[in-house]
């Protein structure tokens, strides 16, 4: 489980194991696909614990972006945004998914296939440069948008 990852990590780092830091990530770990802002994650806590301050939010989310249990994202929508790290992405070249999101509804849909392990080659044997990680994001219709989009089309014909 996430938790007790975290929890060995911030032993290991000589960090204290406190309530609010796993009120933070119990809430990331409870919202997998949501691409939580610090605000949203904020008010899902406030929800429940009111003595929870935002400065406590920043400071928590800070120290899990440093221990790289989380992951921030841009999903062009002038927000940043938290996600948890999967143990197995993050085993595997420290790589972060990748997403699609939809035009029309704004979903967001999140892949782990990672098909760029070539062109990373080619870029640091071209380039001389070193690929630590990379981001892709896919824009168009998701399958509801899109299907509406096309009953739309066939109507007005």
């Amino acid at each position: 489980m996430k938790q007790e990852r975290f929890v060995a990590t911030l032993k290991e780092k000589g960090l204290k194991v406190t309530k609010q830091r796993l009120i933070v990530l119990e809430v990331l770990a409870q919202n997998p696909d949501s691409h939580l802002t610090i605000e949203e994650i904020y008010t899902m806590i406030k929800k429940k614990y009111s003595d929870f301050g935002l400065a406590t939010v920043y400071r928590t989310i800070q120290v899990l972006l440093d221990l790289n249990i989380i992951g921030k994202i841009n999903l062009d929508d002038r927000f940043t945004r938290y996600e948890i790290k999967d143990i197995e992405e993050e085993e595997n070249k420290g790589h972060d998914h990748h997403h699609s999101i939809c035009l029309e509804c704004g979903a967001v849909i999140s892949f782990k296939y990672d098909l760029l392990e070539k062109l990373e080659q080619f870029v640091e044997k071209k380039l001389d440069f070193v690929v630590v990680n990379h981001e892709v994001k896919f824009y168009g219709y998701c399958s509801n948008c899109k299907n509406g989009k096309q009953k739309k089309e066939r109507g007005s014909e």
